[in-house]
């Protein structure tokens, strides 16, 4: 079977680039492979299966903060198309979307299938071709072309675009064996940290509105919402945390110590606020009086870290007594023994190296005409859309090198 583009991976980043192959080129023939039952189905469970689709980027200080590997090629082809570009594109197709306070955009209904529709239709409606549980073994060079070994036969392509999905331990990118392309070691990214302390993990439940945490021994540090669970500490701090951390911890056998730092002024902010509590409520025990930004039975555990008695008044409280509440309430370190899963969803960094890539079209330099993008590229994100942002930035670039290719324009 010739086919004028073949599509490895039907995921987000090579949907989307089927879609947009297909209106740049309306002659051309494409065929997407996908090697599970159903196309999409990483789409249809992200975001808690609300698909949060993108992000508005708002709140985005610095793009190496959402995108600790790859931001420089994001930073470049964002002002190709980019979170503006996304939302427009989406509500063109009738997908309504609401911004929420976080910089988080989800679409209306709240329903990630309706992405998922929304795409296969466009696909369906455009011609393109989906062959599901096909998977491509191997990529061969052959002529202007390529010849794709899959596991029902053999394709014909003018084009590839290789979209393949996180590989965790690098499965799956064998298909490039024989193509000399840097791969950088796959690793997975974004997940909750197991922590060795039974009386933390008794407060499963527990939320944190805010809070700093840091892998000792490093820079590395993230902040925001802070969840405890029966297996130790999840929520948006930990899951940054775990994607800028991903090589060190993967080298450490995810085993590790972290700083959690309770409350997130500046010690001197704390102190007073301290001073401020004991003055107010000294004859008062201390386990009834607390900080507003904790809880009851988060606070009784951190009195125990302090080595305090929660029967104690706050008037007899004294100075060493506060320094050591100080170094627990903004130090409070707890072993890391392994990782757990994000929900159903999985992400790594690692994949093909940026150096191996044309920044301007994601054509690899070795190969004219052999494009990567989405998650088969070195290039991931936290959570927040940025990942889906990614897919639909690289997917769309992607689409636009084949097209032009195609065209000869």
């Amino acid at each position: 079977m010739d086919q004028d583009v073949v599509i490895i991976g039907g995921g987000a980043a090579g949907c989307f680039a089927a879609i947009e192959v297909a209106r740049m080129c309306p002659e051309a023939r494409i065929t997407v492979l996908e090697k599970g039952r159903k196309p999409l189905a990483k789409v249809a469970i992200t975001g808690g299966g609300r698909c949060n689709i993108t992000n508005s980027f708002g709140n985005v200080q610095s793009l190496e903060r959402v995108y600790p590997r790859g931001h420089r090629l994001m930073k470049r082809l964002l002002y190709r198309f980019g979170p503006r570009d996304t939302f427009e594109w989406f509500e063109r197709e009738g997908v309504k979307l609401v911004t929420e306070d976080d910089g988080c955009v989800f679409p209306r209904s709240q329903n990630a299938m309706q992405v998922v529709n929304c795409l296969l239709y466009l696909m369906k409606n455009l011609g393109v071709r989906i062959m599901t549980e096909t998977k491509a073994l191997g990529i061969i060079p052959e002529g202007e072309g390529y010849r794709i070994e899959t596991n029902g036969g053999t394709i014909s392509a003018g084009r590839v675009i290789v979209t393949i999905g996180g590989q965790p331990g690098g499965r799956g990118y064998s298909l490039l064996d024989g193509l000399d392309i840097e791969l950088v070691e796959c690793v997975p990214s974004l997940y909750g940290l197991c922590v060795d302390d039974e009386s933390l993990k008794a407060l499963t439940g527990a939320v944190i509105d805010n809070a700093v945490v840091s892998l000792t021994g490093t820079k590395l540090w993230a902040e925001g919402p802070l969840l405890i669970t029966h297996w130790g500490l999840s929520g948006p701090a930990i899951l940054k945390l775990s994607s800028y951390a991903a090589r060190v911890l993967a080298e450490r056998n995810y085993n590790a110590d972290i700083m959690v730092r309770w409350l997130t002024g500046e010690r001197e902010e704390i102190t007073d606020m301290l001073n401020e509590l004991a003055a107010g409520a000294s004859g008062k025990l201390l386990r009834n009086v607390y900080p507003r930004e904790l809880n009851g039975r988060l606070w009784l555990h951190l009195l125990r870290r302090a080595k305090l008695d929660d029967g104690m008044r706050w008037s007899a409280l004294g100075d060493r007594e506060t320094g050591r509440l100080m170094n627990v309430l903004t130090g409070d370190t707890y072993h890391v023994a392994g990782k757990n899963r994000f929900k159903e969803e999985f992400v790594t960094c690692g994949g093909v190296a940026l150096s191996c890539m044309n920044y301007d079209t994601l054509e690899t330099k070795a190969h004219p005409g052999l494009f990567i993008a989405g998650e088969a590229l070195d290039v991931d994100a936290v959570t927040g859309g940025f990942n889906l942002q990614a897919a639909w930035t690289t997917g769309y670039v992607a689409a636009q090198g084949a097209a032009h290719i195609r065209t000869g324009s």
